[in-house]
């Protein structure tokens, strides 16, 4: 007799959705061999056995006007998948982020008596609280990162438990920087910096100048400093190229990376970094950072207004103040980056309480997080 297959739908929209999700299948199949996964994912997820409805890659948009310009594409791709999960009904639908996707897709499914989990808290404690009235429409059951979330859901009658950061389990205590170095063969002595512009190509194309005008003017200061910039795709890898070109920057002493990010933080001495998950993914490294962001005007005037928090990076969220510099929109300037980034590495105190702070931020985080998530998913599934 053939053992018929239990099917997840789930859906990741960007690069820490695909790292995430591949985790928590790989700890479902652990429990239930008999799970198979369709639906949109990354190379993570396919490595994980996914079957792949659409390429993760048209769903990676960020901001009210770059998603307008995607909008008819975006609502085609939610609509066939709606109607391809209400035709092959799986037994619980996972939806990896992504919210402004993800939770219209599962009021759908849940409303044809489809479970459906939200595995990574939409942020409606720093801006656009009123979604929670539709995560309540949308969603089964919430899987919380952080540990002041739950009590937004349980306050709204929302069933939820707080997992962690898988990057928690992941990531060393004390990543060795000597030992990187000697892996990527960068001197020892050098001072090192990790320029990380994202991992959307909407990303790369605003900070892509920007990062390459900040170096410039390190290199005034600091002659012989090295720059890695670790690069998600070939398309994010040729935006950046065609700046160095476009900016007359070909003997700046950058190394590009076809991913790599981890490593080029744990190279690095100090870190620029787009706002997002690899905030985190520094802090955790127990990196110093400078935060920097710029969006099309007209999408960052409409943040600003629907914003609670004067922070924009993760660390500075958790914490409740400024740790780390951010540098934001206008803000955002060569001379601004450069200098932050300077002070920054120069002070050693601030530095050494920098790491103080991210290493109890990583002993907060460190839940077990994949075999928790599952835990919790588990109960939605029939029995064997």
């Amino acid at each position: 007799m053939i053992q018929k297959k239990l099917v997840i739908g789930i859906v990741a929209g960007e690069a820490s959705g695909d790292l995430l999700a591949s985790h928590l299948m790989v700890a479902l199949k652990l429990a239930r061999p008999d799970i198979e996964f369709v639906g949109i994912g990354g190379p993570k997820m396919q490595s994980a056995g996914m079957q792949v409805l659409f390429p993760m890659e048209k769903l990676a948009v960020f901001g009210y006007v770059e998603v307008l310009r995607h909008y008819r594409e975006i609502t085609g791709i939610r609509a066939k998948l709606r109607a391809y999960f209400l035709a092959h009904r799986p037994a619980l639908f996972i939806g990896i982020d992504a919210p402004d996707f993800n939770l219209d897709l599962e009021q759908a499914l849940k409303g044809h008596d489809i479970p459906t989990v939200h595995y990574v808290s939409p942020s409606i404690w720093a801006w656009r609280g009123e979604r929670i009235k539709k995560i309540k429409r949308a969603v089964t059951h919430m899987l919380a990162l952080f540990p002041h979330e739950p009590k937004l859901y349980r306050d709204a009658g929302i069933s939820v438990d707080y997992v962690g950061h898988p990057l928690a389990d992941m990531l060393p205590d004390s990543p060795n920087r000597d030992r990187m170095r000697e892996s990527m063969r960068l001197p020892l002595s050098a001072r090192v910096f990790a320029f990380l512009p994202g991992s959307r190509q909407s990303e790369v194309k605003q900070l892509a100048r920007l990062y390459i005008e900040t170096a410039k003017l390190i290199l005034q200061q600091e002659p012989e400093a090295r720059f890695l910039v670790p690069l998600i795709s070939r398309e994010t890898r040729t935006i950046f190229e065609q700046a160095i070109y476009d900016c007359d920057a070909e003997d700046l002493p950058f190394v590009l990376l076809f991913g790599h990010a981890q490593d080029a933080m744990i190279a690095a001495d100090i870190v620029l970094v787009a706002s997002g998950t690899a905030t985190l993914e520094c802090a955790l490294l127990k990196r110093p950072m400078v935060i920097t962001y710029r969006l099309n005007p007209m999408t960052w005037r409409m943040m600003k207004r629907k914003s609670y928090l004067p922070y924009f990076g993760l660390p500075n969220i958790l914490f409740g103040r400024f740790v780390v510099p951010e540098l934001i929109q206008d803000d955002a300037t060569p001379e601004n980056l450069a200098q932050a980034l300077l002070n920054l590495l120069n002070d050693k105190d601030a530095i050494a309480q920098l790491e103080g702070v991210f290493s109890e931020l990583h002993a907060t985080l460190r839940q077990n997080t994949s075999e928790k998530a599952a835990a919790a998913i588990l109960p939605y599934l029939p029995a064997v």
